[in-house]
């Protein structure tokens, strides 16, 4: 059963409820406008499912990317500015290092998380997201395998009719040829796109590289500044690794302190916490975790679902890394409960879908209950509203599993 949107108590009647939300994504190497137009598309289809007005138009020349949004729920009115906080430069960067450098790549990521002991004790939370993980590592080494395979019965077989020289040129041509040929396509499997992924947070041991430190403060910047802008409420929205970026900046900005004003509100997505916050390095993070669960000045909601493969499905980030506070306030756990929410004909066509189930929490749900994203985002109601009196899932996971607890 859909919730209905109370009405915000201090919105007056004369104007529409205002929101400024900043959107970061996670891993992706893609132009922003994709979120742009996966939102009009799956907005335009909840809107239709769930029976209220969501339009969009283009925002201003000039900028950061984004839309604006008007939303028409419950008789009431919503104008929204939407903003992608963008680091896929930073992401395309980190994915040129060629087929040598992805397979130097796996070999440190593996000892990244095997040799800490991360890997066995991520094992324990969530076999989906491990899965997940060690996926690319098999793949790449399989691509490898018949490389080598097909090099060596080429190459011998030139050999057996010239010089051993010439056979093994060739050999180690055919190799390469086919290594090049499964990066090619990578598209279809995504191994090497995984690879880049899990190497770019184990790159420092769980430790931000410098660049995105750099890139996050700027985001920090931009969602400070939008709380004096008049605003009724600042929403940040973190997806999979944007999550845990959003939990840093979120608590950098809060550390500093930010003025009364608008409503502030943090909504995070299909996080992967864990796979960073368990790492020897990752004390900057786990200080994050650990500060911003205590903190009023904000609402946190969490959002996954067990259906969801790729996310850490009902870990609490916070309790499962260890670092929970007496007095811990945040987040709230919730689930998105696709198997409910989403209709049996639907979940049949997206289940072994896994790629595009962990974009699920951004799309229409066909079956929705109180977690709809257009709502959360276009509707008139604050995060704080829509979620008040709600209990945290009765299946959420609060565990402390990391073996590395320090805090910078």
């Amino acid at each position: 059963m859909q919730a209905m949107d109370p009405a915000p108590p201090d919105q007056p009647k004369e104007r529409p409820f205002s929101r400024r939300v900043f959107y970061i994504p996670g891993y992706d190497p893609f132009h922003p406008r994709r979120y742009r137009e996966l939102y009009r598309k799956e907005g335009a289809a909840q809107a239709q499912i769930s029976g209220y007005g969501l339009a969009l138009k283009p925002k201003k020349a000039g900028g950061p990317y984004g839309w604006q949004v008007r939303g028409q729920m419950a008789g009431l009115a919503a104008e929204v500015d939407m903003e992608v906080l963008v680091w896929s430069d930073l992401v395309r960067t980190s994915m040129t290092t060629g087929i040598p450098g992805t397979y130097l790549q796996l070999v440190r990521t593996a000892w990244a998380y095997i040799g800490s002991g991360a890997l066995f004790r991520l094992m324990r939370l969530r076999k989906g997201p491990m899965i997940a993980a060690l996926y690319p590592i098999f793949f790449l080494l399989g691509q490898l395998l018949i490389g080598l395979g097909l090099g060596w019965a080429l190459g011998a077989l030139v050999a057996a009719y010239s010089h051993w020289s010439v056979g093994l040129a060739v050999g180690a041509a055919v190799a390469y040829a086919v290594l090049h040929l499964f990066r090619r396509y990578d598209s279809k499997v995504f191994a090497y796109y995984l690879m880049h992924d899990y190497a770019y947070s184990a790159q420092v041991g769980g430790a931000n590289p410098p660049q995105l430190e750099v890139r996050m403060a700027q985001f920090r910047a931009a969602i400070r500044a939008a709380m004096d802008e008049g605003f009724d409420e600042v929403l940040v929205v973190g997806h999979s690794s944007g999550a845990h970026l959003a939990v840093s900046i979120m608590a950098d900005m809060l550390r500093d302190g930010v003025p009364e004003g608008p409503a502030l509100s943090l909504l995070t997505l299909g996080h992967v916490v864990p796979m960073v916050s368990f790492l020897p390095k990752a004390a900057r993070l786990r200080r994050d975790l650990h500060d911003l669960s205590l903190m009023d000045r904000l609402t946190w909601v969490d959002v996954t679902a067990p259906g969801d493969g790729c996310a850490f499905a009902l870990c609490d980030p916070v309790a499962v890394t260890g670092v929970a506070p007496p007095g811990k306030r945040w987040p709230l756990v919730i689930s998105a409960a696709f198997t409910q929410t989403l209709s049996a004909e639907r979940w049949k066509e997206l289940r072994w879908k896994f790629f595009r189930l962990h974009f699920q929490y951004l799309c229409a749900f066909d079956r929705p209950r109180d977690y709809d994203y257009f709502q959360i985002t276009a509707g008139p109601v604050t995060l704080a509203a829509r979620y008040a009196g709600r209990k945290p899932s009765g299946s959420r996971i609060e565990v402390a599993r990391s073996g590395y607890r320090s805090m910078a």
